[in-house]
């Protein structure tokens, strides 16, 4: 005898031997045991679900004179009848291949006859959803009223192509995919059947492949089966699949949310150099990041996924570390990529180039870019990297004369005092309906010895605070501090922003935020320009010095 698929060997023939769709063998039995068979069924879900194979048992168990808990009990005189594939009463029609309105109204002319040995006829109508519109108005009719003897069961996989005259006629079931768990706990068993040794993480990768579907798992079983002369191991298994490792695509996925560029593409080097192809690894990146969008966005992730326990704990350390906005913008990045890698002749240049925009967002435009980009200016601003340095503030020299015997001395020069940025241990406030019951910062004595340092970061740090005028806090950023005497002196580099702090709204500002630390007494000036108290200063000089002919230059 030939060799047989395992999911032909293996298909159930009892509906407790179907995996999981409970809700559909419940109703199905207490049809059967209570009589309550209906016309007309419509079977409808993924492939390999189990939806053929329901429908040949409930053929059976409907014309089967000893039920067993709603199944057939394969011993009676109709159960052995309808054994044999010679049997007319159970009639199997593939509408892909017979989807034409001739076929209809040949079905609809054989319904009439009664059955031969059984109690109904039933006709198993698989990809129902292929059949044609004319065939569809031909099988109408019969479908709402066939004869007493007569039940339909369609089968398909894309019922949303059913006509609505057709689903409204039918008892429709829905079929679920099948749990991974079940999966694997199925696959033991036929390998333990078939007495084949495997480990536990093959077993799992093949269910993780079968993706719910129970035949898809069989037929990969199949192949790795034959791959493996001893032991499945899990190896094994990825080679057969020829796609990545999931802990080697977690690896990746995590180093493109990270930013890390230099790591995605080395981990993409060895990916693509083990053999797996670019359109392969873009397709695993995708579906880890979207189980990343699902695992930060849903309480019940885990139920949605339906992965295993170490591997949806690794999806979730991830997907915690990483930013929202972040796993929305790389699942758009490649999803994007997927039309092109199809037509492009170099598909591994679009995948890098689209792993180095996903790593590298202050590099593009989007609102994620400028997103980053305010996020390190306020970085910036809180270690104080937009601080006035310690290096003295440049000197102003209030004037130089020549004294008497001919030597000639230099005036005195008002040195600035060296400042350091207080640090910025609050971010920028947000936008505040309620900003007038906002606590008042902390009173700070700016004139003090110890505070006259960082007297500039005090100020900078309370006109944010208290300002709403972005602009004003930039230009300030740009002064140049120091002190003469108990006056606070902001110099300017700028003409245009000398002129601009002038403004009497800017200077309102400045002067309240200085005044909110302590200083009543300040000066905007422009660097280079002579202090308003130069004449003050060559006046006390001349006094200082009577008798003494003074140069002014």
């Amino acid at each position: 005898m030939s060799y047989q698929a395992l999911y032909r060997t293996f298909r159930p023939t009892t509906l407790a031997g179907l995996v999981r769709q409970e809700h559909i063998v419940r109703i199905l039995v207490n049809q059967i045991e209570t009589g309550r068979i209906g016309h007309a069924y419509l079977f409808c879900g993924p492939r390999g679900t189990g939806k053929t194979s329901t429908a040949k048992i409930f053929a059976k168990s409907i014309n089967c004179e000893h039920p067993e808990n709603g199944s057939p009990c394969g011993k009676c005189a109709t159960c052995r009848a309808l054994a044999d594939p010679s049997n007319l009463d159970i009639t199997e029609i593939d509408a892909a291949s017979n989807n034409g309105v001739n076929e209809m109204r040949d079905l609809r002319e054989k319904v009439q006859y009664p059955p031969v040995s059984a109690r109904y006829k039933v006709y198993i109508v698989d990809e129902v959803h292929m059949l044609s519109d004319s065939a569809f108005n031909a099988l109408l009719k019969t479908l709402e009223e066939p004869p007493r003897h007569a039940v339909f069961i369609l089968a398909t996989t894309e019922p949303q192509k059913l006509p609505a005259t057709i689903l409204s006629r039918c008892m429709r079931f829905d079929f679920k995919l099948i749990p991974q768990a079940d999966l694997e706990a199925h696959i033991k068993n036929i390998l333990g059947k078939i007495g084949k040794e495997y480990e536990e993480e093959a077993v799992s990768a093949i269910a993780r492949a079968g993706a719910g579907s129970v035949r898809d798992s069989l037929s990969i079983a199949d192949i790795c089966i034959s791959y493996s002369r001893g032991k499945l191991t899990y190896a094994d298994v990825n080679e057969v699949l020829g796609s990545a490792d999931f802990y080697e695509i977690a690896k990746l996925g995590e180093a493109i949310l990270s930013e890390n560029v230099s790591d995605a593409l080395t981990e993409t080097e060895r990916v693509i150099a083990s053999g797996k192809g670019v359109g392969v690894l873009n397709k695993d990146i995708l579906n880890f990041i979207n189980n990343c969008s699902i695992a930060k966005s849903c309480r019940n992730a885990n139920a949605i996924l339906n992965l295993p326990q170490e591997m949806f704990a690794e999806i979730g350390r991830i997907a915690e570390k990483a930013d929202g906005r972040k796993i929305l913008r790389c699942a758009e990045i490649f999803t994007g990529i997927e039309a092109d890698m199809r037509y492009s002749v170099s598909p591994r240049i679009i995948l890098e180039t689209a792993i180095v925009k996903a790593c590298m967002p202050e590099t593009d435009y989007d609102a994620l870019a400028l997103s980053r980009r305010l996020d390190a200016m306020e970085a910036k601003l809180k270690s104080g990297a937009y601080a006035a340095g310690p290096s003295a503030a440049p000197q102003a020299q209030t004037a130089q004369g020549a004294v008497a015997a001919g030597e000639k001395r230099a005036a005195p020069v008002l040195e600035a005092v060296p400042f350091e940025e207080a640090p910025f241990d609050e971010p920028p406030p947000e936008p505040d309906l309620f900003a007038a019951r906002r606590a008042e910062p902390e009173k700070v004595d700016a004139l003090a010895p110890d505070k006259r340092k960082a007297a500039f970061g005090y100020f900078m740090r309370t006109l944010r605070s208290g300002s709403k005028n972005g602009v004003l806090f930039t230009m300030c950023q740009d002064l140049e501090p120091s002190f003469e005497g108990d006056k606070f002196v902001l110099s300017a580099s700028s003409e245009v922003i000398f002129r601009s702090l002038n403004r009497e709204e800017h200077f309102k500002s400045i002067k309240t935020a200085l005044e909110k630390i302590g200083i009543t007494d300040f000066d905007i000036r422009l660097k280079g320009a002579k202090a308003d108290t130069l004449d003050e200063d060559i006046a006390r000089l001349k006094k200082d010095f009577a008798g003494t002919d003074i140069e002014e230059k």
